[in-house]
């Protein structure tokens, strides 16, 4: 038994935001246990809720799953990156923690916490959640905030924490010492009993295939590559569930609806308030064919209830599954529309598949996640 430890953590946005992804789930799953684990934690973070959401200017402390978190009154906000100017006077008010924990890259918040644990000497671990290596949108940008003002985040960590083996690559090869690096996986979760009724109900007609994909509608998720796969399986209904992350994707949606070769087959729904375990149960397959993920916490939701899943091999979560457990794909629409088609056309593989995803899940637990992570804090505080 570890002994108690004081932790501060900073994140850009937590619960219940859950419109902002896997990162937001994790970090509330490592924060409740820890707590049961004995030790005192402090969450600091913004008032952002949503993507399109006006966030609150206004700050407020509650007490969530025992932990205390102050969320910080955020008057101006771009995506996920909210302003806070009351940080400061935030961080004068806090109990010095023992170590801090700091999840997310390029905000306002992770970047100042960790400043601020560097002046004030207090030992803090880096969580980049994928975001260290520049991608995607507005990299010459993103390059720039990283050799200036996000550049002692990194180097200033006592440790850098991953969840993958691809994103403890995608880091090293960014230039971290990879003798400072842990690896710290994420696990599945346990799900609750099945609930009444079924979710799809007046949206999918009885007995019709479903492929399924929970998550933010955005760039290089694959949803193009699921689009192509309602095109090539007349049969075939896919559902997506999950906010718009104002990449321009919704228009690749709303196209395929109006598209008649797809109409009435593409069916987009509303995020939920926490994983849809239901819907994953009513999916005859979950796909994440994602152009990039440091985990993909949605698949092993979806394994979890023994739902046959496909993920692309730039998905951390891939190096979760051994063979016979999911079918991992290339980021490839061909690739993509091959694996649905078999995995519908084929009973004894759905089965098989089926059990792999239980066998999957049953291998971690959060609670072990924790003690990794709080082993990776007495390293830390010790070097």
């Amino acid at each position: 038994m570890s002994a108690r430890m004081r932790i501060l953590l900073a994140i850009p946005a937590y619960w219940p935001a859950h419109a902002f992804g896997g990162p937001v789930v994790v970090a509330r799953e490592l924060v409740s246990r820890l707590v049961a684990h004995g030790h005192e934690v402090h969450v600091v973070t913004t008032t952002l809720r949503d993507v399109g959401e006006r966030a609150s200017s206004r700050t407020a402390v509650a007490t969530v799953d025992g932990a205390t978190v102050t969320y910080l009154g955020t008057p101006l906000r771009y995506r996920w990156m909210g302003i806070t100017p009351t940080l400061p006077l935030a961080l004068r008010r806090l109990a010095r923690p023992d170590v801090a924990h700091v999840l997310g890259f390029r905000d306002p918040v992770t970047t100042g916490v960790a400043a601020w644990c560097r002046l004030r000497h207090i030992p803090y671990v880096f969580e980049p959640v994928g975001m260290f290596r520049p991608r995607l949108r507005k990299v010459a940008l993103k390059r720039l905030f990283d050799s200036t003002l996000t550049r002692g985040v990194a180097s200033g960590a006592q440790l850098v924490v991953v969840s993958s083996p691809q994103e403890r690559d995608d880091v090293a090869a960014a230039g971290v010492d990879a003798a400072r690096i842990r690896m710290r996986g994420n696990a599945f979760p346990d799900p609750p009993p099945s609930g009444d009724g079924d979710p799809l109900a007046g949206v999918v007609p009885p007995g019709a295939p479903v492929v399924l994909y929970v998550g933010r509608i955005a760039a290089e998720k694959g949803i193009e590559h699921l689009v192509a796969a309602a095109r090539a399986l007349p049969e075939a209904h896919v559902v997506l569930a999950g906010p718009d992350d104002r990449h321009g994707t919704l228009a690749l949606v709303e196209a395929a609806q109006a598209d008649p070769r797809t109409a009435g087959r593409i069916h987009l729904l509303p995020p939920t308030a926490g994983p849809p375990f239901d819907l994953y149960r009513r999916a005859d397959v979950f796909v994440l064919a994602s152009g990039g993920e440091n985990f993909g916490l949605v698949a092993a939701e979806a394994a979890s209830v023994g739902t046959p899943v496909i993920v692309s091999d730039r998905t951390g979560v891939a190096s979760s599954f051994a063979d016979g457990e999911a079918l991992v794909v290339p980021y490839d629409a061909r690739a993509t529309i091959e694996a649905v088609t078999r995995v519908l056309g084929d009973e004894a593989l759905r089965r098989s598949l089926a059990e792999g995803a239980r066998r999957a899940a049953t291998r971690s637990t959060w609670d072990g996640v924790v003690e990794a992570q709080v082993a990776i804090y007495e390293e830390a505080r010790g070097s």
